[in-house]
């Protein structure tokens, strides 16, 4: 890119930005144009706990459940697997 390229282009983003009016995207304009005639109801920033739990499918799990336990459950079984790799190891040696 020549020099003078790089002026105009620049000239043409200053020009861009200093503009009065900004045109609201296409995305934008759908939206406006669908919620005047049906507005969107109410969302909350973070739902409450209790309607989260509600609205998962029911699981298998116990409820006193929680995630560590399945951390430790991998966690051992990649521990079984390295010792049985070691095991068959120490075994082919010998």
């Amino acid at each position: 890119m020549s020099e003078r390229d790089d002026e105009e282009r620049e000239f043409d983003l200053k020009w861009a930005d200093g503009a009065e009016h900004k045109e609201p995207s296409a995305r934008a304009r759908m939206l406006a144009a669908r919620w005047k005639d049906n507005p969107p109801g109410p969302v909350p920033f973070r739902a409450d706990p209790e309607h989260r739990r509600a609205s998962r499918r029911p699981s298998r799990r116990s409820p006193g459940r929680s995630s560590w336990v399945s951390t430790a459950l991998v966690f051992g079984c990649v521990a079984a697997v390295i010792v049985l790799l070691g095991y068959i190891n120490f075994r082919g040696s010998s």
